[in-house]
């Protein structure tokens, strides 16, 4: 695949495209491999495995801290109080709503309570919990909106062709998709292009380069949670 030049290399070759396209474009293939994964393709049918769904479900709520951490760093880095408020009421659906989903999944995936606290964790899951841990650190609001952006679009990108088709059973697949296929939710994730695009459109190519490293990071390390969730389930 012939690399992705700098963002304004690219705008003079692709006059209509956004900042935040050019970020997906050099975020390829694994963009494209992780919105057509095989997990959100069962899930928007309703067949994901009850064992890989576990694997998933389970994995992927050691990330709420840190991605809450994240979030709050947005929210303190972002330039003014519009820019805070998007940014606020999705933490307030992250620690209500899909928490909850969360908790009502594993009782009925009958997952212990050990590993709710505390699982053993996939290579994946750790790389990408580090990703949201180094964003987070940064004093850039660009970089957290890079790994937010990335979080949230892609999701929206597999779940929102089966906004009105997803089947109502299992829950656990249904309100997933539900949760990331919202017209509230894809009006959360342009929010965050928009916000992104911004970001970018100012920083100097130093700038550039480093929200482009985190885009492209945060990009590869989805495709491989997917992929992890359908792996050997780990011990314990």
């Amino acid at each position: 695949m012939t690399p992705v030049p700098d963002w304004p290399q690219h705008r003079a070759a692709h006059p209509d495209a956004r900042p935040t396209d050019w970020l997906r474009a050099a975020a390829e293939p694994d963009w494209g491999a992780a919105v057509g994964h095989r997990f959100g393709r069962e899930c928007n049918a309703g067949r994901v495995p009850p064992e890989v769904m576990r694997r998933y479900l389970v994995q992927d709520y050691q990330f709420i801290d840190a991605f809450a951490a994240l979030l709050g760093r947005a929210i303190h880095t972002a330039p003014d109080l519009p820019a805070r408020l998007p940014l606020g009421r999705f933490m307030g659906l992250l620690c209500a709503e899909e928490n909850t989903y969360f908790l009502r999944s594993f009782d009925a995936l009958g997952v212990a309570e050990a590993l709710r606290r505390d699982p053993p964790l996939s290579a994946a899951a750790r790389d990408f919990r580090a990703l949201l841990r180094e964003a987070a650190a940064s004093p850039h609001h660009a970089d957290q909106l890079a790994v937010l952006c990335v979080a949230e679009w892609v999701y929206l990108g597999w779940a929102r062709p089966a906004r009105d088709t997803r089947p109502a059973e299992p829950f656990w697949c249904a309100e997933w998709v539900d949760l990331h296929a919202s017209p509230f939710f894809e009006g959360f994730v342009e929010g965050l292009r928009a916000a992104l695009d911004r970001e970018v459109a100012a920083l100097d190519a130093a700038g550039r380069a480093r929200v482009r490293a985190l885009f492209v990071a945060a990009a590869r390390l989805e495709r491989a949670f997917f992929d992890s969730a359908y792996d050997e389930a780990p011990p314990g």
